[in-house]
């Protein structure tokens, strides 16, 4: 069952179309890869579905409801988080002060409890950094958590970015270059988090240039390119593909 329905979604910079008409589905429960040569419009889908900014044309459908166009925060309410290929924090901030911020029904969002500091108040601040201990602890990172997001090396890093998407409770995860900038051994452990998170029901959608990570990670693959899905398959069969290799490479391997 699709969790995900993207149909004919288009969206232009000018002259120049990203997105044209892109179809694609996410079956729920599982990981599914978007690949393709630089440009092909991969971030920009994520941008739209994640409420960057809304699409020129098409629909987004999440769980069976349209989603089109919605803000970023009501996506996330909805289910949906994404990551970022540049990791995005509060670098002075801790760790654990990262992942409280992303935590839900915070109580510092409306002023008066702010302000006020209710025993409610003061026992959804005690869950959600409970919740942040249990995220950090599960992805290996709470030993640094009292140290600044700064400080941490680029996979510690990337390791944040996905906990932060996981303080949010979601149905589904865009994952955005996990694997950029991260040396072969934290890649090796991004992919052993993201396989137990799919075990406990996650479901993913992850763009990747580390063909190696694809391969390990995905049960379906999509390729995209100049912002058209060109095939679709398991890993081995769009590897194959003639018109893969030469979309990647401007000639046949």
């Amino acid at each position: 069952m699709a969790l995900l329905e993207i149909h004919d979604l288009r969206h232009r910079f000018g002259g120049i179309a990203a997105l044209d008409g892109v179809d694609l589905e996410v079956a729920e429960g599982r990981i599914t890869g978007l690949i393709g040569p630089n440009g092909a419009g991969k971030t920009t889908l994520f941008n739209a579905v994640s409420g960057i900014f809304p699409p020129d044309g098409g629909t987004v459908r999440f769980g069976g409801i349209d989603v089109t166009s919605w803000r970023a925060d009501r996506l996330v309410g909805a289910g949906i988080a994404r990551t970022f290929q540049v990791p995005r924090m509060l670098a002075n901030l801790t760790v654990l002060e990262n992942l409280m911020l992303y935590g839900k029904n915070q109580p510092g969002e409306a002023f008066w409890a702010a302000v006020v500091r209710s025993r409610n108040s003061s026992r959804r601040e005690l869950e959600v950094r409970e919740r942040a201990v249990d995220v950090a602890r599960r992805l290996e990172i709470l030993a640094v958590g009292d140290e600044r997001a700064a400080d941490l090396s680029g996979g510690q890093k990337k390791l944040l970015e996905l906990g932060r998407a996981l303080m949010a409770d979601p149905r589904l995860i865009l994952l955005d270059e996990p694997a950029a900038g991260v040396n072969p051994a934290l890649v090796k452990r991004l992919a052993e988090h993201i396989i137990e998170l799919k075990a406990r029901g996650l479901t993913f959608l992850v763009i990747e240039h580390n063909m190696g990570l694809i391969a390990e990670l995905c049960d379906h693959v999509v390729v995209l390119a100049q912002g058209r899905r060109l095939t679709e398959g398991r890993f081995a069969e769009v590897r194959a593909d003639l018109r893969v290799q030469e979309a990647y490479m401007g000639r046949r391997t």
